[in-house]
Order: C-alpha cells, then sequence, then structure tokens
C-alpha cells in the first residue's frame, strides 16, 4: 500500500480524525484523548496505531506518560495530492462559467479569446 493509500485509509475513519483535530491543539495522551468518545482506551490505541502506522502521529515516552503528537508532514503530502486535483477542478469549472456566460449572452460556444 503507498503511503498516500495508508494516510487516506487512516482519515476515512471519523474517530481518526476526531482524534487529529484534538491533536491538532497539542499533544495528549491516549486516557486524554479517549475522554470524549464512548469507546474503551484500547479501542483509542487501535485507532492510534492506525495512525501512527499512517505516520499522521508519532508517541513518546514522557517517564510514565505516553504523549501523542500530531505529524503535519504526512498531511501536508495528502495536502499536495489533493491541492493538485482542485488545481484541475478549478480551471474545469472556470471553462464550464466561461461557457455558460457565453451561451447567456446568445454567443455560439467555443474557446473564448482572452
Amino acid at each position: 500500500m503507498s503511503d498516500l493509500d495508508t494516510t487516506f485509509t487512516a482519515l476515512a475513519d471519523p474517530t481518526r480524525r476526531a482524534i487529529l483535530a484534538r491533536l491538532a491543539s497539542g499533544e495528549a495522551t491516549v486516557m486524554e484523548l479517549s475522554e470524549p468518545f464512548t469507546l474503551s482506551q484500547p479501542a483509542i490505541s487501535k485507532h492510534l496505531k492506525v495512525l501512527e502506522k499512517a505516520g499522521l502521529i508519532t508517541r513518546s515516552r514522557d517517564g510514565t506518560r505516553r504523549p501523542c503528537r500530531i505529524q503535519p508532514e504526512t498531511l501536508a503530502q495528502a495536502t499536495h495530492w489533493l491541492e493538485e486535483f482542485r488545481e484541475l477542478w478549478d480551471a474545469r469549472f472556470r471553462a464550464l462559467d466561461d461557457l455558460l456566460d457565453d451561451m447567456k449572452a446568445g454567443h455560439e460556444p467555443g474557446p473564448r479569446d482572452h
């Protein structure tokens, strides 16, 4: 599985997205991350393993604490990939807008002279 596949698979779950949203405001332990959910700490730990495997978070040891931190670099890679498609679709929508403007003005559809 490619890095992007792993990233998007991890992001497909709403609980994991909520965990990432929480970690965006700062590190947290499994216990802290499990507080807003009805899931058990072992269930949250499983979600964290998926996020860690995807490179979206890291876990460290601080005495007896095991804080989790978000890894923004992995999200940046996914964002970059999505941005390429956004640019493609923006160009297509602009072309569609131009066509619709031409049709409203009573012109024959065709490429615009710029």
